[in-house]
């Protein structure tokens, strides 16, 4: 089972609510971190480092030799990574998608492919987490390939965390294909509305099962519990606007762990998420959590 924290905007608590589902778990559990651009997981931890693998994707390479300049694999390139101006192609490899179809558009077979470096995915453990953390390259301008990546290593065995990137992006999106269900983390205020509406969006067009979280409860409005009860929208969880909260994430403590009266929060969160997940994933019991 794989279940998918996300946000219509950065600064919701996204990361708060992984770190600490996963710590709650009384049984093994993975936490993938797909927030690549700027990972932040193992800093609520204290992680051995298991395993990194340098992740690279396919970009074109010309040989002029071969080529005649016939401008077919830059017609072709929706994302012009790479494009003929009567001569041989000029590649812009920052842009490529890796999609392979200049080279098999090529009629004298002048492009292959060679592997440019992306980032990296490291894996390491603490206790009974499994973390799996994509870290992208500085300058490399697309994620998506690395959280594929990232998202390869989830297990068939054990319930599955995914930390999502903010936002609605083509990161989010490639983030939450594939999961069993989005647990949406906002907080109650207009913006925190307003993003939700987007998030809740993204997620119905992908057909996910969706639940909200309210962060920082009672320091906003009604506006977000009001559109969730027309929406039909479970509320899954709400998590008070508590000082000692702020000030463990602040010196990056686990909040199940320095202030113990938050575990059951999280234990009965995990209990919410299981019932109203797919029938599918009925032989996961909330007593494995």
């Amino acid at each position: 089972m794989i279940i998918a924290i996300a946000s219509g905007k950065g600064g919701t608590g996204k990361t708060t609510v992984s770190v600490n589902l996963a710590a709650a778990s009384a049984t093994d559990v993975q936490l993938l971190d797909c927030d690549v651009e700027e990972p932040n997981s193992h800093l609520f931890f204290a992680p051995v480092l298991m395993d990194e693998r340098i992740v690279p994707t396919p970009v074109p390479s010309v040989d002029e030799s071969l080529c005649d300049a016939c401008g077919d694999c830059g017609r072709f390139c929706e994302f012009h990574a790479i494009v003929s101006f009567g001569a041989a192609p000029l590649v812009f490899p920052e842009m490529c998608h890796g999609c392979g179809g200049c080279m098999r558009v090529c009629p004298k077979g002048a492009i292959t492919e060679v592997d440019r470096r992306i980032g990296i995915v490291g894996t390491m453990r603490h206790d009974r987490v499994t973390l799996i953390q994509g870290r992208l390259d500085v300058g490399v301008a697309m994620a998506p390939p690395l959280i594929r990546s990232v998202k390869s290593y989830s297990s068939d065995t054990t319930p599955v965390i995914l930390d999502a990137p903010p936002g609605t992006s083509c990161p989010v999106v490639t983030s939450l294909r594939g999961v069993d269900v989005v647990v949406l983390v906002t907080e109650p205020t207009p913006f925190g509305l307003h993003d939700l509406k987007l998030a809740v969006e993204l997620t119905r067009t992908l057909g996910l099962p969706q639940g909200v979280i309210i962060n920082r409860s009672g320091i906003g409005d009604e506006s977000v519990l009001r559109y969730c009860n027309e929406q039909d929208i479970p509320i899954l969880m709400e998590i008070p606007d508590d000082r000692r909260i702020a000030e463990a994430y602040s010196r990056g403590d686990v909040i199940v762990d320095v202030l113990p009266e938050y575990r059951t929060l999280f234990t009965t969160l995990m209990e919410r998420i299981v019932q109203f997940a797919p029938k599918r994933h009925a032989n996961i019991s909330p007593n494995e959590t």
